[in-house]
């Protein structure tokens, strides 16, 4: 089976910025939160359906995320279905265990997982950090 990249075909960066914020598992809040203060869940909402989006605002979320901005500017879900597909259907992967990872995928979820707690950790902290400013500004009255 072959297929041949249609040249016209846009990537759907929004879509992308979902697709890999799910994976992540992290909500839009959250990323919201990290963007700064000029974001919230109903503007991630609108980037996330968004067909292309400003290069500086991908690298922002590129680096919230901590992957490279490339991965939103060229995953083609279509592409990746015909590279899963013929992978089983080349015989690479028997039964469909493939007995010879690039990757561990337990090492992978690891990381993903303390990735996760880095964030919420470092989320928990400035959150502290913003309560703690509020109750000097509050004292400060």
């Amino acid at each position: 089976m072959t297929h041949t990249a249609t040249p016209n075909k846009r990537i759907h960066e929004g879509r992308n910025v979902k697709r890999f914020r799910e994976m992540l598992g992290i909500k839009q809040e959250a990323l919201a939160f990290e963007l700064g203060e000029e974001w919230n869940q109903k503007k991630i909402s609108i980037l996330e359906q968004k067909e292309r989006i400003q290069t500086p605002v991908l690298e922002q979320v590129a680096a919230v995320l901590k992957l490279p901005v490339e991965a939103f500017m060229n995953f083609d879900e279509e592409q990746a279905v015909n590279i899963i597909s013929n992978t089983f259907d080349n015989g690479s992967i028997l039964n469909g265990i493939n007995y010879n990872p690039t990757f561990q995928p337990i090492d992978k979820i690891v990381q993903l997982h303390e990735e996760k707690i880095a964030l919420y950790e470092r989320m928990l902290k400035e959150k502290e950090e913003m309560i703690a400013r509020l109750e000097r500004l509050i004292e400060g009255r």
